[in-house]
This record gives C-alpha cells, sequence and structure tokens, in this order.
C-alpha cells in the first residue's frame, strides 16, 4: 500500500525539470507536492493550501525569492529551503537573514534535498510538543510588556508591531518565553531547537539570539526580554502583564 503523508510541501520553482526531479523525490517519501512557477502563485497558495515547508528558488519571475520569502513570513513560520544558483556568501547570508531555514546550491543532490526536507520538517514537527513539556501545558498567547506571541496564528508582535520572524528565532522565542526565568544553556538550546547534539557549535545559536534580540527588544544592546546569564547561557525574564 502506498504511504500517502499529510505532510505537504510547496516547491515554487519556474524550472520545470527540477520540479518534476524533486517531486518524483519527494513522493517517493509520501509528501504531497504543491507547484507554483513564481512568488505570486506561491502566495496564493500559501493561503488555499497551508504548505508544511516550502522549497523556494531565488531567482524567479517578477519577484525574487527573497522578496516572496519576506511576504511569506510575515503569515507563516514554516520552514523554507531556498534553491540558488547564487553561491556567494552574501546572498547566503541574506537568505538566512530574512527568514530561510536552509540555503542549497545548484547543481544539487535531489536525495541530500529530500534528507533536508525530513529533517527540517521532522523538527518543526516535534519542537512544539518538546517546548510545551518543559512547561507542563500549552498556552496559546504568551504576554509581556511590549511583547506577544500568538501561538494559534504564529504572529509575533513587538511594541504593538509584527516582526517577520524565521522558524527556528520563533522556535527559540517560543521556548523561552513558555519557560520564564528558566537558564538555558547553549547546548540545551542547540539540541532542543536543532534536533541534534550541538558538538561544541556554540556560534548558530549565538547568532540565532542576536538576530532574535534586533527584532524584538526596543534595545538590543540591553536585552530586557532575552538575557545573557554569563558562563552559563540565555533566560526569559519572566515579568507578566
Amino acid at each position: 500500500m502506498e504511504f500517502v503523508s499529510r505532510e505537504k510541501v510547496m516547491l515554487v520553482e519556474d524550472d520545470c525539470d527540477i520540479r518534476e526531479i524533486l517531486q518524483l523525490y519527494l513522493q517517493r517519501e509520501g509528501y504531497t507536492i504543491i507547484h507554483a512557477e513564481d512568488g505570486t502563485t506561491a502566495l496564493r497558495l500559501l493561503k488555499e493550501q497551508k504548505p508544511d515547508l516550502i522549497i523556494l528558488d531565488v531567482v524567479l519571475p517578477g519577484m525574487d525569492g527573497f522578496e516572496v520569502c519576506q511576504l511569506i513570513r510575515q503569515q507563516t513560520t514554516v520552514p523554507i529551503l531556498f534553491l540558488s544558483s547564487k553561491e556567494d556568501e552574501i546572498d547566503k547570508i541574506l537568505g538566512h537573514k530574512i527568514g530561510g531555514d536552509d540555503y542549497i546550491t545548484k547543481p544539487f543532490s535531489p536525495a541530500l534535498v529530500t534528507v533536508k526536507v525530513q529533517g527540517h520538517l521532522r523538527r518543526h514537527r516535534t519542537i512544539a510538543n518538546q517546548s510545551s513539556a518543559l512547561l507542563g501545558k500549552e498556552k496559546e498567547i504568551i504576554e509581556f510588556p511590549g511583547l506577544c506571541i500568538d501561538k494559534v496564528s504564529c504572529v509575533v508582535k513587538a511594541n504593538g508591531a509584527t516582526v517577520q520572524l524565521s522558524a527556528k528565532e520563533y522556535q527559540l522565542i517560543c521556548l523561552l518565553a513558555e519557560n520564564p526565568d528558566r537558564v538555558f544553556s547553549v547546548k540545551d538550546l542547540f539540541e532542543l531547537i536543532w534536533g541534534e547534539e550541538s558538538l561544541g557549535d556554540n556560534r548558530t545559536v549565538m547568532v540565532h539570539i542576536s538576530n532574535l534580540r534586533k527584532k524584538v527588544e526596543p534595545v538590543p544592546e540591553k536585552p530586557m526580554y532575552i538575557v545573557t546569564v554569563r558562563g552559563i547561557g540565555y533566560k526569559f525574564i519572566g515579568f507578566r502583564e
């Protein structure tokens, strides 16, 4: 019997050969595939189909993938994997800064892309359960002075304005805010959010915390929410409204 996954992967790619080969590999793993040849179509299908993960080409007709990513991030925190023929480091950095979760350069291995899709979906699927288990119960809306996290719509607002977060940034702030005043080591955060052993990779967590502070803190250099516990890690200051 053929396995049919409930998880949907949207391919935003105008090259039909690339779409077909990725569809072949991903359908073999049971994913439902949604096609979009441009950004406008992708944004429409995002609302209609609600994909669980998006593979997004950078070079598209009309809006490029970076612009599409920014618009997607206003609506959802699902993982976004960029595909691009651009190999410059500045493009990879930009892709991650605006909300991408991975950046895969062309030519690529379809098998590797499939493994990455599985990994991102697995982590995205389990992080909510992990963080909820730490707190002991699910909260739909988490509020602090000047900060609101709506877990139903996956929207974060700082001083009343919606902020665009990547999936990992959103998972980080949810985990920390659901456990106010609890200190997490860098190792703890890496293993909970990325779903694997840190192996001394402290920089990944530090960069994401820095980016998160720039988006939600009134004064990032003097954080009032996500504070550093010197020599240990980070904690969220637990003052409630």
